[in-house]
């Protein structure tokens, strides 16, 4: 008489659209998943801040904890799978409960990772669990899979891609249909893209996290959030769009991290990059991850960056492993091997730019510019002057003459040059308001 293997008991901390996602496909799928594993995955606790709300699937024999704390250490459950958000409070209170506890751990919580990931995997390591966070990068892409396992026989030499889904939906929209920003990004919070507080993603902040977890999967260095270079698409204008569109590029918020002679390049920044290009042709709320493996070489996986669903199948995919026995490091080598996070030397990332600026319209403007930029050996490719937008000209008092908008393309030259020419150019007082400065990537 055969024994049936005892069922994976899993506790769920969060119940918001993903958390209620994942139980409304462990209700749809158990049966198919139970015979892949031969065991079944039971839910048997849950924590959400609201008991009563309708969540759209049934709680009958779930067991409820008021505190996320409680259900992690709970002897009922097996794995702890932690959908509330947050590098710090109940969050990573309830993560650090379950790892102490010996419990698995299951995560979508980007921001807890890249601020807390090598004081957790070690923690994971020491009790012999799993850390897995597939959830917490590109939605539904399996992009840390793929780098945990299925490059696992390559060197990795740079890896990028859109990991914003917000960002590119406003972007897209700014060059399909011409909207200002503003309203593109009305338009995404409308559509439930966008928080009401959109800063963090616009800022960059949320696409940093991302590449803060690649970079450390990528280099085998420890986690480093604060030696990510960030800057958002806040200040990206229809002139910018329009001027893209004309030299053949797009626009798009891009997460780089790549080895350099110096150390890590890690940055996330709006780039200029060719039209027809893989990464220039992903339009929407979808995310492009490029990998560069040393025997793979390019490897492109496109898909939908975020939404309920789409999590929820990237958390349920690491459920099924944790299920399975795997118990892979957290960061794919032990956590006492990661090498402290190098960062490439400051301004030493060397390409062409693309500068805009609402120029004086007044004798001597255009010389001094242009002694700027040769005085820090930035070599211009063009000079186009175009006619002014209202949404390109920053809200100063402009000369009487008027402004004229000036658009730069440079030849290669080292990013620490531009910067230092730039800021000339604006204590000059030859321009209103900031210049806009855009990378082009050539990819």
């Amino acid at each position: 008489m055969s024994i049936e293997p005892s069922p994976m008991r899993i506790g769920i901390a969060g119940l918001g659209t993903v958390g209620s996602a994942v139980l409304a496909n462990l209700r749809l799928h158990g049966d198919r998943l139970a015979l892949v594993l031969g065991r079944r995955i039971e839910v048997t606790g849950v924590s959400a801040r609201a008991r009563k709300k309708d969540r759209g699937v049934p709680l009958d024999g779930i067991e409820w904890f008021d505190d996320p704390v409680k259900l992690a250490a709970s002897p009922k459950i097996d794995t702890f799978v932690e959908l509330i958000g947050g590098a710090e409070g109940p969050a990573r209170a309830a993560v650090e409960a379950a790892l102490a506890a010996g419990k698995h751990v299951v995560t979508a919580n980007k921001a807890l990772l890249a601020r807390h990931g090598f004081e957790l995997a070690k923690a994971a390591e020491a009790k012999h669990v799993a850390l897995l966070f597939e959830a917490s990068v590109a939605g539904g892409i399996p992009v840390i899979k793929t780098m945990r396992e299925a490059l696992i026989g390559n060197e990795i030499k740079r890896v990028y891609g859109i990991l914003n889904g917000t960002c590119n939906f406003i972007l897209t929209k700014m060059q399909e249909e011409g909207s200002a920003f503003e309203a593109a990004l009305a338009e995404a919070q409308a559509m439930g893209y966008a928080e009401a507080d959109p800063a963090f993603d616009i800022g960059g902040q949320d696409a940093a996290h991302k590449l803060a977890l690649l970079t450390s999967l990528a280099f085998g260095t420890r986690v480093a959030i604060d030696e990510i270079h960030c800057e958002g698409i806040e200040h990206i204008r229809r002139a910018d769009i329009e001027a893209a569109d004309e030299l053949g590029y797009r626009i798009k918020l891009l997460g780089v991290a790549l080895k350099t002679e110096t150390g890590i390049e890690a940055r996330v920044n709006p780039a200029m990059v060719p039209k027809d290009s893989a990464i220039g042709e992903v339009s929407g709320v979808t995310n492009a991850i490029e990998i560069e493996g040393d025997f793979v070489g390019d490897l492109l996986l496109v898909g939908p960056g975020a939404g309920a669903k789409a999590t929820a199948s990237s958390v349920v995919s690491d459920i099924v492993d944790v299920a399975r026995g795997d118990c892979m490091k957290p960061f794919i080598i032990p956590a006492a091997k990661l090498k402290a996070h190098k960062k490439a030397t400051l301004g030493s990332h060397k390409g062409a730019y693309y500068v805009r600026l609402s120029v004086h319209d007044r004798p001597g403007a255009l010389a001094s510019i242009a002694g700027r930029m040769a005085a820090h050996e930035v070599s211009l490719e063009s000079i186009v002057q175009r006619r002014p937008r209202a949404d390109a000209v920053a809200p100063t008092k402009a000369s009487a003459s008027g402004v004229m908008q000036l658009v730069l393309i440079t030849h290669d030259t080292v990013e620490a040059a531009i910067r230092r020419a730039i800021k000339l150019i604006e204590q000059d007082g030859n321009i209103a308001g900031r210049a806009q400065v855009i990378r082009i990537e050539k990819l």
